[in-house]
């Protein structure tokens, strides 16, 4: 079993040997955040992601490839302008604008009952409002033969990155954990 299992993997990969995958912009790609507060739960979204995945030689499985994503930040959109702006004044998005994960896949095995879909780990420094930090990501990698699909789903805290959570009114804050979502297209460059 554990051999398929191995067989599949290199088999599914070997259409991504030494290259680089970067987002694919004429695809619909989402970053998402969600946050909450204790009365109501909100959302913002942008489609503005960019990054590639990437290694030099050997199979996607033995090369732990770079990986890389950033979001613009100004460009998140929750429906309501007004939470928009603070939420950018908060992140002071004129000086730093992009939120990035800068890592290397560190772990890959097939999805459970799923063909084409493989687990990952990825563990690398997550970038915002000034501040770095070292965070391991989970998500899944889809194989669509000329292009991959990468969802993420992961959370992180804003008092890691100095970020103080806002008040909506006096007595009702912003959650500390803010969970974030990645919905991307990658297409293959030659």
């Amino acid at each position: 079993m554990r051999k398929v299992i191995i067989l599949s993997i290199v088999l599914l990969f070997s259409s991504l040997s030494a290259g680089e995958w970067h987002v694919d912009k004429s695809k619909h790609n989402v970053a998402k955040y969600i946050s909450s507060v204790s009365v109501m739960t909100f959302e913002g979204t942008t489609e503005h992601v960019d990054g590639y995945v990437y290694w030099e030689d050997g199979s996607f499985i033995d090369a732990k490839p770079k990986i890389y994503f950033e979001v613009d930040l100004n460009t998140l959109d929750s429906g309501i302008g007004k939470r928009d702006v603070d939420m950018r004044e908060v992140l002071q998005t004129e000086r730093w604008r992009y939120a990035t994960f800068d890592g290397k896949i560190t772990d890959i095995k097939p999805a459970t009952g799923e063909n084409n879909i493989y687990d990952v780990t990825a563990t690398g420094k997550f970038f915002v409002h000034g501040k770095e930090k070292e965070i391991t990501v989970k998500g899944t990698i889809s194989d669509a033969g000329n292009e991959i699909k990468i969802k993420s789903s992961f959370s992180i805290f804003l008092e890691d990155y100095d970020v103080t959570a806002p008040s909506l009114v006096a007595f009702i804050k912003v959650a500390e954990e803010i969970k974030i979502e990645l919905d991307l297209n990658m297409k293959n460059v030659e």
